[in-house]
């Protein structure tokens, strides 16, 4: 189940250093450390498929949010651990030796549990954020963040025996010629003076270290970079990075034969639509409030003169969109679900305002909607409230295709189109819109978005300056 194509080892590596072993007791998942390289093909439910990678999900974004936040190593190591330990646990087969469960039988099983849910949370988001460049960037970076986590906490006799089990390229440095160039390798290790006899080293494409070569702390010859045993972890974390890289695009390409699956695809949607951003949020009820700070219960018939007076660009154009041809295409009707769902309109609500704008088909047409409807509330399939799309995903994920209207009107239209779009909606002046165009040229989305918004709401007593106050746009 979730194959993406195939997935291993590459064949005809010679003179490798680790060669593969397999711990019995344990398989599938014999250690606590994975490539991640064959996909998993058990069933499970759809509340697990989607329950685990929600689970995982918070991890990648707590990685995220730490290194928005530019926060230091330990830092970010104990904000995983925490999310960790609530969400993805996953001890070593050290721990569970020294007590984890009761009984050898129960340890196994709890290992084994732990271990089948990172795995197939791993390939559940693999499938998720394949989806665009920017996405397998992102998953790929906090990935690999996640794995180097696990590695330094892994103890030395796991991390050994899982060196064993793979195939690396790392080429072992033969004693002669280590002592050829004993003068090179200790003016890059001065401390190994001592030891240097008994040191090892291995090579490896300097490309594949690019950290240490940059930092000078490996000899290089010939293009291969030669490396102490000390320095292991940015060895493997280079083979886990670059090995991932790969099979990220190999899923990219496999991803449209998932396309008509009615119950998995709402739920990768969601799962990449929050892009990391938000994915620990969690949905409750907003509410509007008249001019007397009373709260206001959002209806149907009232979205539609909501949107346009005070929603974003890309919001207004989805709902003139619909308006005119009475239905969306998905990633719009995604993209617009929330955002109402965030504003406050109840689900039996927004099952009106959809019924009555997609007026020209059938009920049994509509059945479908009504399930993906109800699924962004939270009230189908696992039962998650997800966030509305935030700027940055809705900048940054997704570019609209042909006939498709989701998207930043200020990221995605051209000039001209955007201009009269300003026009048409907003009536805004020539000399204000070419002060939107520039910022939009000089890739300030956010900005030029704020502007309108300040532009569109001065009689509310909105200044230049004061944008939208503790909010984003369209999230």
């Amino acid at each position: 189940m979730f194959r993406t194509g195939a997935e291993g080892g590459t064949p005809g590596r010679a003179q490798v250093v680790h060669h593969p072993t397999r711990a019995s007791s344990l398989a599938p998942y014999p250690y606590r450390l994975s490539m991640y390289q064959v996909p998993p093909v058990q069933d499970i439910t759809v509340e697990e498929f989607e329950q685990w990678a929600l689970d995982r999900l918070r991890v990648l974004a707590d990685i995220e949010t730490a290194a928005a936040r530019n926060q230091s190593w330990p830092e970010t190591k104990a904000a995983i651990e925490a999310r960790s330990a609530a969400h993805l646990p996953l001890h070593s087969n050290s721990v569970a030796q020294s007590g984890m469960a009761s009984g050898a039988a129960a340890k196994t099983q709890e290992l084994l549990a732990e271990r089948r849910k990172d795995h197939v949370s791993h390939f559940v988001l693999r499938l998720a954020f394949s989806r665009t460049e920017e996405l397998r960037r992102r998953f790929l970076h906090a990935e690999t963040t996640l794995f180097r986590w696990k590695w330094e906490t892994e103890h030395l006799a796991e991390r050994e025996a899982f060196l064993r089990s793979q195939d690396f390229v790392w080429r072992a440095v033969p004693a002669e010629q280590q002592q050829r160039f004993r003068e090179q390798l200790l003016a890059v290790h001065p401390r190994m003076a001592a030891t240097f006899d008994s040191e090892s080293f291995v090579q490896v494409p300097w490309h594949r270290v690019p950290d240490l070569v940059e930092k000078r702390r490996v000899f290089v010859h010939h293009g291969t970079a030669w490396i102490p045993t000390k320095e292991q972890a940015s060895l493997v974390l280079a083979e886990f990075q670059s090995g991932l890289q790969a099979q990220l695009e190999l899923t990219a390409r496999a991803l449209p034969r998932l396309d008509e699956d009615d119950r998995l695809m709402p739920v990768l949607e969601h799962l990449s639509m929050g892009s990391m951003l938000g994915a620990t949020s969690d949905y409750s009820n907003a509410s509007l409030v008249n001019t007397d700070g009373e709260a206001i219960t959002l209806t149907a018939d009232m979205v539609v003169p909501l949107v346009r007076q005070h929603a974003p660009l890309c919001m207004r154009h989805l709902q003139e969109t619909l308006s005119a041809k009475h239905h969306l295409l998905h990633q719009s009707r995604l993209q617009y679900n929330l955002f109402l769902k965030e504003l406050g309109l109840p689900v039996e609500e927004a099952l009106v305002f959809w019924r009555r704008s997609f007026s020209q088909m059938t009920d049994d047409q509509f059945k479908s909607h009504r399930y993906n409807i109800r699924h962004g509330y939270g009230l189908e399939g696992g039962r998650h409230n997800y966030p509305a799309r935030s700027c940055t995903t809705i900048i940054s994920g997704f570019p609209p295709g042909p006939q498709e209207t989701h998207g930043c009107p200020f990221r995605h239209f051209s000039q001209a189109n955007l201009s009269a779009a300003l026009s048409a909606h907003y009536q805004i002046a020539p000399a204000d819109q070419a002060e939107i165009l520039a910022s939009v040229q000089a890739g300030h989305y956010h900005v030029a978005c704020t502007r309108v918004f300040e532009l569109t709401h001065a009689a509310q007593g909105v200044r230049r300056g004061d944008g939208l106050g503790q909010g984003e746009i369209g999230s």
